[in-house]
This record gives structure tokens, C-alpha cells and sequence, in this order.
């Protein structure tokens, strides 16, 4: 499922048409919009997925941020879908004859994408990496390279979104946003990869199973949220 998530790589391009200023009046195919937010409805299920998928395991190591790990995930699935609301709004209104004195709400439209994208999938992932991250990183589930290059990521990505909330801009910020993705990008590809290839590793795992379960709890190894206690 982490590897997955990169589908929506494409709607870079397939949502270029629906973001300009002439899109509810032109006549060009709505296909690329559709598309693209077909692979984005992906991404959002995929997230969930993770986080589910992972939570039986690093909820031994703490069922705090485990807990915290998979409301984020589906936080970021949720705002993923409204986003993809939003444009396919767009296409609804061009479909019914919408006409130029709508172009105000298009722009309005794409431009809540933009925004809602910059909070799904810009500064909830690095609350991801970070969760996920040190859950990985205090059970060495996997290689303790993994989340720290999570860690790198989550610190660039935060510092460049917040940089284009307050206006930072131009040729230059593309650039940087090429920077500012490459690390945490690398490190749930990564990830995904390791997972599949490997998997967590058995001493790893065993290690959480050798934590008692307390008396008529149904998850045996469980470990407490914080500090060591017992659940």
C-alpha cells in the first residue's frame, strides 16, 4: 500500500487543463480530470491502509502514537478526497453550461485544492514520519536508516510548505520544492520497498511479543502507550 501511493504522480499533469483561468468555458476533454482524481481516491484508501495494516505491530511499541499514526493517515485520506471533490466540481459546472460569470468560482475551486493539498500532502505526512518514524526507530522493526531519513524528510518538507503559506514563490521555489519532497518521498518508497522485499525483522518482532499482555487483554505483547508500563 505505501507503494501505491505513488499513482497519483500523473496528476501533475492530468490536472494541469482544470487549473487554468479558460477551463469552465473551453471545450477540451475532461478525461485527464477524472483520471486524475480516480488515482487520488487511490492514494487516499491507500493511506488509510497503511496505517491499519501497520497498527497491530507498533502498537506494542506505544498504542499512543500508534493510535495518533492512524487518525493522521486518516485525516490525510479524508482531505485528499475533499480535494478531489473540489476539482471534480469544476467539471460538473462546465458540464452544465456553466459560463464565464462562474469562472470566479473555478478559480475558487482550484484554488481550495491547492490549499487543502499543502495540509494533506504537505504537513500531515511529516506528522506521519514523525509518528511512524519513531515507532520504527525506538523498535528497530527495520533498519534505523529508514526513519531517520523519515525524520530528514518530515524537518524539509514542514520547512518549505510553511515558507509557501507565508508567499514564498517563483522559479526558485520550484526548485526547493523538488528538495523539500525527494527525502520523505525516499523514505515511504523506501519503505514500501523493505517491507515487501524483507519485511519487519523476526528479532525486532519478538522482542515486542516478550512484553506481557495484561490479565483478559486480547492482544498478547501489548505494550503500554509511554514509559515502560504494561497495558
Amino acid at each position: 500500500m505505501y507503494l501505491l501511493t505513488f499513482v497519483s504522480i500523473p496528476t501533475l499533469a492530468l490536472y494541469g487543463p482544470v487549473k487554468e483561468a479558460g477551463f469552465l468555458t473551453g471545450t477540451g476533454s475532461d478525461t485527464g480530470v477524472f483520471l486524475g482524481g480516480a488515482l487520488e481516491l487511490i492514494v487516499g484508501l491507500a493511506c488509510i491502509g497503511t496505517a491499519i495494516a501497520l497498527y497491530p505491530v507498533v502498537r506494542r511499541q506505544s498504542e499512543t502514537r500508534a493510535m495518533g499514526f492512524v487518525g493522521a493517515r486518516i485525516l490525510e485520506g479524508t482531505l485528499i478526497f475533499v480535494g478531489v471533490a473540489s476539482l471534480w466540481t469544476i467539471v460538473s459546472l462546465r458540464q452544465d453550461g456553466a459560463g464565464a460569470d462562474a469562472a470566479l468560482m473555478g478559480q475558487t475551486l482550484a484554488t481550495f485544492y491547492d490549499r487543502v493539498f499543502l495540509v494533506s500532502q504537505g504537513f500531515i505526512p511529516t506528522l506521519n514520519a514523525l509518528l511512524l518514524g519513531s515507532l520504527l526507530f525506538q523498535s528497530r522493526l527495520v533498519p534505523r536508516g529508514l526513519p531517520v531519513l523519515g525524520f530528514v524528510g518530515a524537518a524539509t518538507l514542514l520547512s518549505y510548505n510553511t515558507a509557501t503559506l507565508l508567499g514564498f514563490s517563483g522559479d526558485l521555489a520550484e526548485v526547493l520544492a523538488l528538495v523539500a519532497v525527494l527525502p520523505i518521498a525516499t523514505w515511504e518508497f523506501s519503505l514500501g520497498v523493505y517491507l515487501v522485499v524483507k519485511g519487519f525483522r523476526p528479532d525486532a518482532v519478538a522482542r515486542l511479543d516478550t512484553v506481557p499482555a495484561a490479565p483478559g487483554s486480547p492482544w498478547p505483547g501489548l505494550h503500554a502507550a509511554e514509559g515502560g508500563r504494561t497495558s
